[in-house]
């Protein structure tokens, strides 16, 4: 088969479409003929060499994809040949075939495309996992989401107005606070310009948010905490700025808050299966009725990965970024 392949860390141009050796579906695994994988911060920092697969997994690129059932491995039922699904994957997703856990599988919610469908697993299984099941967002309550205008932020905006909360959101232009209004965001942050604290509180009548979701980790730790509200719950899913800083403890007991750190792709599969089996159970239904839908920027060719790259790099798209391979 064919794979997007490194020829070693490095910029965009290291990424080539060339022969890989094709993947056996082991027990309990799926072999699946992808339609197209999408791109995700984390292929970006595989690429440079410091986020590397865990044991066991595929050395390529790729944390989700769409495609059809190809083979099931020993012990796998519930799944048929020819099925259209999409799946959550450790690596991989750059590629014309992938071994998956059967358990990380997912059926293509009604009224989406296959392709499409590739743009869903990372943020559905992030944003439910962490909002909904880890920070238990409930009607009436405010989430501040960073980085709105995203792939996990467009998708975060659309869940928390699902669940009846007020949505908060930053981003770093008028036009992009201008789209995230646009799928329900309520209270619109330039973080360029406004000081995301004082804004909320002011939205909030000095209450704060009840969660936020953050993707910037240390650089944001302080004001993250001084913008929680009584009771809140911080959810830390990114480190762009930075991996250490220092928590005011004595701020979080006043308040008797939380802070959270999650990632997804190095969880047991039996971990990752009860999140997918959520968000099938929970979720795929908003997005059959149109409540939550898929944001897509672009799709290309998965022999652009290269370009795809510099896309998120260069802080461009609006939602995903899908690479189609057949």
């Amino acid at each position: 088969m064919h794979a997007i392949t490194m020829r070693e860390p490095g910029g965009p141009d290291v990424l080539e479409w060339s022969e890989h050796d094709e993947p056996e579906p082991g027990p309990g695994q799926v072999l699946i003929d992808v339609a197209a994988s999408a791109v995700n911060r984390a292929d970006l920092l595989q690429r440079k060499g410091v986020y590397p697969p865990p044991p066991g997994a595929s050395d390529v690129i790729g944390l989700e994809c769409s495609g059809t059932v190809a083979a099931l491995g020993e012990g796998v039922t519930g799944w048929e040949v020819g099925e259209p699904v999409c799946a959550l994957l450790a690596g991989g997703g750059y590629a014309e075939r992938v071994a998956a856990p059967a358990a990380q599988l997912m059926p293509v919610p009604s009224g989406v495309d296959l392709v499409t469908a590739a743009s869903l697993p990372e943020v559905a299984c992030t944003v439910w996992s962490n909002v909904v099941m880890t920070a238990r967002l409930s009607v009436g309550e405010v989430l501040l989401v960073h980085g709105g205008a995203g792939g996990v932020g467009t998708h975060a905006i659309q869940v928390g107005k699902a669940v009846g909360a007020m949505v908060a959101v930053t981003a770093g232009s008028g036009d992009r606070l201008a789209r995230c209004a646009e799928l329900g965001a309520d209270v619109l942050v330039n973080y360029r310009e406004q000081d995301f604290v004082a804004e909320v509180r002011a939205a909030t009548g000095d209450r704060g948010a009840d969660v936020v979701l953050d993707n910037m980790g240390a650089a944001y730790l302080d004001r993250n905490l001084a913008v929680l509200a009584r009771h809140g719950r911080l959810v830390v899913i990114g480190m762009q700025g930075g991996g250490k800083g220092e928590l005011d403890l004595r701020a979080m007991l006043g308040k008797c808050a939380s802070v959270t750190a999650t990632g997804l792709r190095y969880r047991p599969v039996a971990e990752k299966g009860v999140i997918v089996a959520e968000v099938v159970e929970h979720l795929w239904p908003l997005i059959e009725t149109g409540e939550v839908r898929p944001v897509v920027h672009e799709v290309l060719p998965i022999q652009q990965a290269a370009d795809a790259h510099r896309l998120l790099e260069e802080g461009a798209p609006f939602g995903k970024v899908v690479l189609k391979v057949r």
